[in-house]
């Protein structure tokens, strides 16, 4: 089995120009198979709002629910680097308690670092986390738990202030103490400045190819979450609509008597029968 990534392997591979490969997961079997992949990292995302209770977007999820998934996933990847996603007001609030609500992920889900949306005012969370001990990736770009604010779930740096916005947000995430930084939904050109202005690995999910790896969200790369499909999302399966195929095809057996078969039930020993028959007629 490989051994479990490290802060210091994450660092070497963008020098050495290796990508980093990882996904989100959600549950005890998605992340098995994504392990089994060779997955590097595995983030249990707020996303899980969406993909797994139905949520129009991230803000209901709770603190709770995030450990609870991220305990999920742990026991599945032992030996896989995995992030737990800090949700909507779990640090937000004030810098103890962004410090204490980390913490909870650390010693309830055993998860490897947390990640924080936000440029540079979420600088002094960052920096208490790290200064606690734990490590704290960034997050900036299109930031679902603030799309609000920006309009929607859009592409963020398009334009030049923009872009620069998001450059100091970045250096100053890195300055912070954290450890790796995420971009979304961004120009890869803008990325590509990123990376190459930062000492920490800077990953990309809908940021371009230019980035020191790549994350997806694993109900969209399988094809099951269905309520839309962001540009930059590419599908490698189509599990949604072979599962309600499978539905529908154990819905038909079902009711055309088909199954359960001989073959899926458990027998009774021989003769056992006739005597529990014997039973009932004596106790009538």
């Amino acid at each position: 089995m490989p051994k479990k990534l490290t802060r210091f392997d994450l660092e070497a591979m963008k020098a050495a120009g290796r990508k980093v490969v990882w996904v989100t997961a959600y549950d005890f079997p998605t992340a098995q198979f994504a392990a089994q992949a060779g997955m590097d990292l595995l983030l249990v995302g707020d996303s899980l709002g969406m993909c797994v209770y139905g949520y129009s977007g991230t803000l209901p999820v709770t603190l709770d629910q995030c450990i609870w998934h991220s305990e999920a996933v742990r026991r599945a990847a032992p030996e896989t680097f995995v992030i737990g996603d800090m949700p909507f007001l779990s640090y937000q609030v004030s810098v103890p308690e962004a410090v204490r609500n980390a913490g909870r992920f650390f010693k309830e889900a055993g998860v490897d670092a947390v990640k924080l949306e936000g440029g540079q005012r979420v600088c002094p969370q960052i920096r208490a986390i790290a200064d606690g001990g734990m490590l704290a990736m960034g997050h900036i770009g299109l930031t679902p738990q603030s799309s609000g604010p920006q309009g929607g779930f859009k592409a963020q740096g398009r334009t030049a202030a923009a872009a620069l916005a998001l450059l100091e947000d970045a250096r100053a995430i890195q300055a912070a103490g954290a450890f790796a930084l995420l971009v979304e939904a961004v120009p890869p050109e803008v990325c590509r400045l990123i990376r190459d202005e930062l000492a920490i690995p800077v990953y990309s999910i809908g940021a371009g190819v230019e980035a020191d790896g790549q994350l997806m969200i694993c109900s969209d790369l399988l094809g099951i979450f269905q309520a839309f499909t962001p540009k930059f999302v590419k599908r490698y399966a189509a599990l949604g609509p072979q599962m309600a195929a499978a539905f529908e095809a154990y819905a038909e057996d079902v009711r055309a008597r088909r199954f359960p078969a001989d073959e899926h039930v458990y027998q009774m020993v021989p003769g056992e029968y006739d005597k529990l028959q014997a039973l009932i007629r004596a106790k009538a």
